[in-house]
């Protein structure tokens, strides 16, 4: 019946089209705006407002988004007719029929739509003969993609209206009639009303054995009350079956928003961030939660939080054995339990102490902090005015600053702004950044043994752009052993974060990097430039010149298509060098 009734309505715009065939359009700007008209030949113009809006409002919901968004730009009245909420509606229940919770907020049709539109997660294996993005399957009840976590076998999603989704590796069936493992091509519903969910936070996802969801629950009333209430729980998942093998129940009057994990799998601790910004924790034992049997677990107040109790803590990350706090003012607090972190860290272990590990250490920086990136032995963090700054481990120039000394205190990186994205692995890092036209780039230092820096295979000491064709809506990335994957969202509620940074401010900046300081000294640039060709010449072969010379560009303050242009260049005078076959090369390939 709703085919038939859209068939009707579209035989009835067909009619009217043949109506006024021969008309022709006519745009004229009298006062500012664009009015749009149709004018038979010899005849009075036409006006498209004489048509009725619900009418013009029907015909764009056939229209794919990306179209929408296009017709909008173009005249006021269009705008007005591609933004209502009803081109939404009708929009948003085509792309995702399934989904029949479509969020809050001032435009929920519209912030759905765009959701469903945008979502996908990709991803590129480092081994084997394709080196492409692929695509996962996409769950069609997901309303959004807000997270994603790899683990072991398999990739976990979570959407905006709390739903786990459980992606599963497969054998299937490829066009060609054989049969191929392929990743993500199978999904089923893991949980309902999940918050967050977290796993072992090593890089190497083998020991990513469980997940843990904070999830809320309707529990049962109890005796003296009247009604069920809502309590948020920690339900323990097996990454392999997704089957659930530990629950734990807190009191109703305790809301928690976010979930890490760090330490070792006998002395797990979970560490909990409640809607106050109070840090909570609790130790479990791993190796005995498939065990059938109930016990109680100690939930104690983090030093953190009763050192500083003013402090209201706004996000967490964690790894094996240490933890960064980040605060609604823009501290950075850290916990570091083992000696070997905290020297890769702050190249000293003078305020370590090995019998309080749990005392928090701020970070002094000249700005709100907004987010981080927390890796081994080395982190990342980005300001309110987009400004990188990297610290720890520089053993394979993972700190992106153009050589491989340790940084024992954040030190920015000058050459990149504004990341949208920034990720910190075993020994590399990325950072997912827009350029001048709105397109997506990723860009990568440190090692690039394995693949884990695609067209870069001996690493970089600073950030270069990889192979990668990004996808244009790409908001978060992660990298693991054997794949890099990238997730795709676009959410219209989220403002833009970065602030202008103040004149007075520009010049002021921590330790500049090797690479770029010269070149913020005009007297400095020729000397930098011998020192570089010294460099180059120091090189034996063509390839180490030419790789010294792809660092030296990444070093230079140069604008990113420019960037581009000498990478590319250099690229066919290597291949042209060493006699292989001309073949046009494709910058986003």
């Amino acid at each position: 019946m709703v085919r038939r009734s859209r068939r009707q309505k579209l035989q009835k715009l067909t009619r009217l089209c043949r109506q006024e065939e021969g008309l022709r359009v006519k745009r004229s700007c009298p006062s500012g705006g664009l009015e749009a008209g149709t004018e038979k030949e010899g005849g009075n113009p036409i006006s498209v407002q004489l048509i009725p809006p619900e009418l013009v409002e029907h015909i764009a919901s056939f229209l794919p988004v990306r179209d929408v968004v296009a017709l909008g730009q173009t005249c006021h009245y269009l705008h007005e007719v591609c933004d209502a909420e009803g081109v939404w509606r009708r929009i948003s229940r085509r792309l995702s029929p399934r989904v029949c919770d479509h969020g809050c907020g001032a435009r929920p049709w519209k912030r759905a739509a765009i959701l469903n539109y945008t979502k996908g997660l990709y991803f590129q294996a480092f081994g084997g003969r394709r080196r492409c993005l692929s695509k996962s399957v996409a769950p069609m009840l997901a309303h959004g993609y807000r997270r994603f976590l790899p683990t072991k076998d398999h990739v976990f999603i979570l959407d905006y209206v709390g739903t786990l989704f459980f992606l599963k590796n497969a054998l299937v069936s490829s066009t060609l009639g054989q049969i191929q493992w392929k990743r993500a091509c199978r999904y089923v519903v893991l949980c309902r009303g999940a918050k967050d969910f977290a796993s072992d936070p090593r890089c190497d996802t083998v020991y990513r054995k469980y997940l843990y969801v904070l999830a809320t629950r309707e529990q049962p009333a109890v005796v003296g009350t009247t009604g069920s209430q809502a309590c948020d729980c920690v339900e323990v998942y097996l990454q392999s079956s997704g089957q659930r093998v530990f629950k734990m129940t807190f009191h109703h009057s305790m809301s928690f928003k976010q979930i890490v994990l760090v330490g070792q799998e006998t002395q797990r601790t979970l560490l909990l961030l409640t809607e106050e910004g109070k840090i909570y924790s609790l130790v479990v034992n791993e190796t005995q939660l498939d065990q059938p049997r109930s016990y109680t677990a100690q939930l104690a107040l983090r030093k953190m939080s009763r050192c500083l109790p003013h402090l209201r803590v706004a996000c967490m990350a964690s790894n094996q054995s240490s933890t960064l706090y980040i605060t609604d003012q823009g501290g950075v607090y850290f916990e570091v339990h083992t000696p070997g972190v905290y020297r890769d860290l702050f190249g000293t272990l003078q305020a370590f102490d090995p019998l309080d590990h749990q005392m928090p250490l701020a970070l002094s920086l000249p700005a709100k902090v907004l987010f981080c990136a927390l890796g081994y032995n080395h982190l990342g963090l980005v300001d309110e005015f987009g400004r990188i700054f990297m610290q720890g481990n520089n053993r394979y120039g993972q700190l992106g600053t153009g050589d491989k000394m340790d940084r024992g205190e954040p030190t920015q990186v000058h050459y990149l702004h504004r990341p949208i994205a920034l990720w910190c692995g075993l020994n590399h890092s990325l950072v997912l950044s827009q350029t001048s036209d709105f397109s997506k780039e990723l860009l990568g230092c440190g090692c690039g043994a394995g693949g884990r820096l695609p067209g870069w295979p001996k690493g970089s000491a600073s950030f270069v752009k990889l192979h990668i064709k990004v996808p244009l809506c790409a908001c978060s990335l992660c990298s693991t052993r054997e794949c890099l994957y990238i997730l795709s969202s676009h959410d219209i509620e989220q403002c833009p974060v970065y602030r202008d940074l103040p004149a007075s401010r520009v010049g002021g900046s921590p330790e500049p990097s090797q690479g770029t300081v010269a070149f913020q000294d005009p007297r400095g640039t020729a000397q930098a430039c011998e020192e570089y060709l010294s460099q180059i010449h120091s090189c034996l072969t063509l390839q180490d010149r030419m790789a010294k010379m792809k660092e030296i560009v990444g070093w230079m303050p140069l604008m990113a298509a420019q960037k581009d242009f000498f990478w590319e260049a250099l690229d066919m005078l290597q291949r042209a060098a060493t006699g292989s076959s001309p073949v046009t090369s494709n910058p986003e390939s």
